[in-house]
């Protein structure tokens, strides 16, 4: 068994991606501190002896040095994950997003990690109106948040170019699946959406609902991972289903799928820093053999029977 790192392992999809790790036979150490990921996510793996827990943070390099020693990839997903409370503290925002990741590729440098997986977002690009987003395209950071994936990139670039560290950057379009936090104030659209619905009570859409994102099932993300750990991809790719769905088609098929016809969205002011369209071009990651399998309601389907519903 090839021993892999999980950082903010116990969070959205640092826990689906364990659970992915540990199906393909990993020795999987995560480690979070707790402030946003949970115990809960991952509670089913803890007896597994493939599995070891360490409550701690990026920030402290002396334990990254110490525990990614004999590991053979690092899957960086650790982060403060949200554009509204990048914009209200954009100083955690750095120093969790931009000091732990530069303290990861310095602790995987140093213990000769075969490659890190590097989470990145879809933020970078703005809101240039050129669909779909291709690699290649001018980044154009709106928030703290965004200024942090792309700087985490550039760090990546430089440590694969500069110590011959092998990283790669997933560019996600809009995760979502089982697990998704719905109680935070900084909570995803989606699980804001079924927990208003399942409640009787109407969505809250900011704008006028018009925006397109690009809707990925947390699965797809996962195997997304593991095949560019190992695969000889290397440099960054666009992590999406490559499919355009507004936020008031959302709302509708959220709506018909709990059978709850009676509810009417309700809209808001738009909010700051939210761009307008998204769509990923992933020509560059189906050459390393992604290709998503979940369809917008087959991935909300399964996303509501972790709310009690199917």
């Amino acid at each position: 068994m090839s021993r892999v790192i999980v950082t903010g392992g116990a969070g959205f999809i640092g826990s689906a991606l364990a659970d992915g790790l540990v199906a393909r036979d990993y020795q999987v150490v995560i480690i979070d501190n707790l402030a946003t990921g949970r115990v809960t996510n991952i509670q089913h793996l803890l007896g597994n002896k493939k599995i070891e827990f360490v409550r701690g943070s990026v920030t402290s390099l002396p334990m990254l040095q110490e525990l990614f020693s004999g590991a053979k990839y690092v899957f960086h997903q650790a982060a403060i994950s949200s554009v509204p409370r990048s914009i209200k503290n954009p100083k955690l925002s750095h120093n969790i997003n931009i000091t732990g990741t530069l303290n990861v590729l310095l602790a995987a440098r140093d213990n000769g990690i075969e490659k890190v997986i590097y989470a990145s977002s879809s933020s970078v690009y703005g809101d240039s109106p050129t669909l779909p987003k291709t690699e290649d395209m001018t980044p154009n950071p709106l928030s703290p948040y965004a200024v942090t994936k792309l700087t985490g990139e550039h760090y990546c670039g430089v440590f694969k170019g500069v110590y011959s560290l092998d990283t790669v950057c997933l560019r996600y379009f809009n995760v979502y699946g089982p697990r998704q936090d719905p109680n935070s104030q900084y909570a995803a659209v989606i699980p804001k959406f079924i927990t208003s619905i399942l409640a009787g009570k109407p969505p809250v859409i900011f704008g006028d609902g018009e925006q397109s994102r690009d809707f990925t099932f947390v699965r797809d993300v996962v195997e997304a991972n593991i095949l560019a750990a190992e695969s000889r991809a290397t440099g960054v790719f666009n992590i999406g289903r490559s499919e355009r769905v507004t936020v008031n088609h959302l709302a509708r098929v959220l709506i018909d799928l709990a059978g709850n016809a009676t509810i009417r969205p309700v809209h808001k002011e738009p909010r700051p820093g939210d761009v307008k369209h998204s769509l990923a071009d992933i020509t560059r990651a189906r050459a390393f053999g992604y290709n998503p399998r979940y369809s917008l309601e087959q991935g909300l389907k399964e996303t509501l029977k972790t709310f009690g519903r199917s």
